[in-house]
């Protein structure tokens, strides 16, 4: 039976402003799949939204925020 010796080490996750944010509006009513798609800016999918709702009457979304992540093995 061979033997290892388990190192545990601590690391940290911190956002990457440099990878940004990503803002996408999903409507959740009724089984309609539109979505705004991927957006840079949080207005440009909220007013996305709103113009649904306008047209459709939809007014269930599912919003989905995405940020970039780094790891970093603390010493």
């Amino acid at each position: 039976m061979s033997r290892s010796v388990l190192r545990f080490v601590n690391h940290t996750i911190t956002h990457v402003s440099e990878g940004g944010w990503i803002f996408e509006a999903f409507c959740a009513s009724g089984g309609c799949e539109e979505t705004s798609g991927p957006q840079s800016e949080q207005n440009t999918a909220q007013d996305w939204a709103l113009r649904h709702t306008g047209r459709t009457g939809h007014d269930l979304f599912r919003r989905v925020v995405t940020d970039h992540a780094r790891v970093m093995r603390q010493e």
